[in-house]
């Protein structure tokens, strides 16, 4: 009997974590809410920092960003808030 072991190769991947701000073109709703319209924002991200895609973007609550967003950023509740957005990337 013979037996064929195949390793799974691990992708070398890094989540960015961005301001997101109102550009006046849509993008950047696009990324924030993970529309397919902003696949080549984050492609052109990723691709700028030497990775070869972006698997996933979205929206980050302020939650998950541990120290890093200020308070009045947090509390911030009219249409010019900077968002943040989370993109992976991949090689």
């Amino acid at each position: 009997m013979f037996l064929c072991a195949a390793s799974v190769a691990s992708a070398d991947s890094r989540v960015f974590i961005i301001a997101n701000q109102a550009d006046g073109y849509g993008v950047d709703q696009c990324l924030a809410r993970g529309e397919k319209c902003g696949a080549h924002a984050a492609r052109s991200y990723c691709r700028s920092r030497d990775f070869a895609e972006a698997s996933s973007y979205r929206r980050v609550d302020p939650d998950e960003i541990t120290g890093s967003v200020p308070k009045a950023a947090e509390s911030c509740s009219h249409a010019r808030c900077s968002e943040h957005v989370a993109i992976t990337c991949q090689r």
